[in-house]
């Protein structure tokens, strides 16, 4: 009864537009008053989910990739996508892929992929001859890759929560974050060749090589991010300190686009961001604490469970759940509550837990740009100037796509382990 009321009070406030953070909050202190437990347990469960040493890094990659931003690298990034595959039809969506497969390399985070990609790609697609609807779904769906393709915030979460090692997890995400891209590409250039949208000027060597000179900084910067991790030179968080410091020489003594006094607005903005971040970690903290009391882990195992023990089935199962709770709760709030509670059932199959935790972060990313709260929906639709029911019709073969990597994914292990194996051992 006790675990009714917290799921019917936490949805309840979604639906009358709480933030997810507070709505996980307020069903939590529901909770609590009811039960008659004591309110300090509020601040001591919240501040247990953000005491890590791992979670330092994540405010370190989010000023780093908004220092980026600020320094031009995104700008480089592009380009040089753009003098790659920009002679192909359908050039600039294939370069907006492109960029957001280089961009994951550094920012870790789908929202910033989406609102720094997108605000200079779609403006410039659609004034080449691009549907607003398909500039905004091309960049939405991109930006999925974000936080598969090392580094990752939601990695980072997943390994703060069950222990596993980040290094481990980056390496895992790798190949699957690349087949999300090109399959991204196919079907964006299956589209533009059947919409006859425009294609740069042929292929030039010289223009390549002049877009990778430019954007050589930027490459430098996700060559020490993953070479430092890989090598055991730093841990992720060390090289989350060092993005920041290595964007603010590239920015003021190299591009010199970023300016000193740039900085403290940068950073302010940064600590809006991280706070959100945090804020959200202790709320969902809290809320999967009751979640545990209330034994709802073992029940959802049970269920599962008695429906079958094929694994062929469990992992079905499990991938759409997540896909429903992708839908309607932020990425970092779902790992948080449903990784304790859907590990025990994928390791009782046979699955590894870093086979999972790949799949999990997969799964919720899709989440990102699914209705009715996709947040990088709002945010590409809010740039292309259209409504979000356009984008929803338009974005519905990127999903297709992304959901038939995700099954590839799930069933062939090799995927995500084969890289992790290969320069950490088994």
């Amino acid at each position: 009864m006790m675990a009714l009321i917290l799921f019917l009070s936490f949805v309840l406030l979604l639906i009358i537009g709480f933030p997810v953070a507070f709505s996980l909050g307020v069903s939590s202190l529901i909770y609590i008053v009811i039960k008659g437990i004591p309110l300090n347990i509020i601040p001591q469960k919240m501040y247990s989910g953000i005491d890590s040493f791992v979670l330092l890094c994540i405010p370190a990659f989010v000023l780093a990739g908004n220092l980026m931003n600020t320094a031009g690298i995104t700008r480089r990034i592009i380009n040089l996508s753009n003098a790659l595959v920009g002679f192909i039809r359908g050039g600039l969506a294939l370069a907006n892929v492109a960029a957001s497969m280089i961009f994951a390399g550094i920012s870790g985070t789908a929202l910033a992929d989406t609102a720094s990609i997108g605000a200079i790609l779609i403006p410039a697609m659609k004034e080449e001859g691009y549907d607003a609807d398909f500039s905004a779904a091309v960049t939405a769906s991109s930006s999925t890759v974000g936080p598969i393709i090392p580094p990752s915030v939601p990695m980072i979460i997943v390994g703060t929560l069950t222990g596993l090692s980040i290094t481990r997890l980056f390496l895992a995400g790798a190949i699957p974050g690349i087949m999300l891209g090109f399959a991204l590409m196919g079907i964006t250039y299956y589209i533009s060749a059947k919409r006859n949208y425009p294609k740069e000027e042929n292929f030039s060597l010289k223009r390549a090589f002049k877009a990778l000179y430019e954007a050589f900084w930027a490459i430098g910067m996700i060559a020490i991010i993953l070479g430092g991790i890989l090598g055991g030179v730093f841990t992720p968080t060390e090289a989350s300190v060092i993005a920041v410091i290595y964007a603010i020489i590239v920015g003021t003594l190299i591009h010199r686009e970023l300016k000193f006094r740039d900085i403290p607005r940068i950073a302010i903005e940064s600590i809006r961001m991280t706070t959100s971040i945090m804020l959200l970690v202790g709320f969902a903290r809290l809320f999967a604490w009751i979640i545990t009391t209330e034994k709802i882990p073992q029940l959802v195992a049970q269920w599962i469970l008695n429906i079958s023990t094929n694994p062929i089935i469990v992992i079905l199962l499990i991938n759409l759940v997540l896909l429903f709770v992708g839908c309607f709760m932020e990425t970092i709030a779902a790992l948080v509550i449903f990784v304790p509670v859907l590990m025990p059932v994928a390791m009782k199959v046979g699955m590894d837990p870093i086979h999972f935790s790949v799949m999990v972060v997969l799964n919720l990313v899709i989440g990102l740009c699914t209705p009715p709260f996709g947040v990088c929906l709002f945010v590409a639709a809010s740039i292309a100037k259209i409504s979000l029911g356009e984008l929803v019709k338009t974005i519905f073969p990127f999903l297709m796509v992304l959901i038939a990597v995700l099954m590839l994914v799930s069933y062939f292990p090799a995927i995500s382990l084969t890289l992790p194996n290969i320069f950490l051992g088994r």
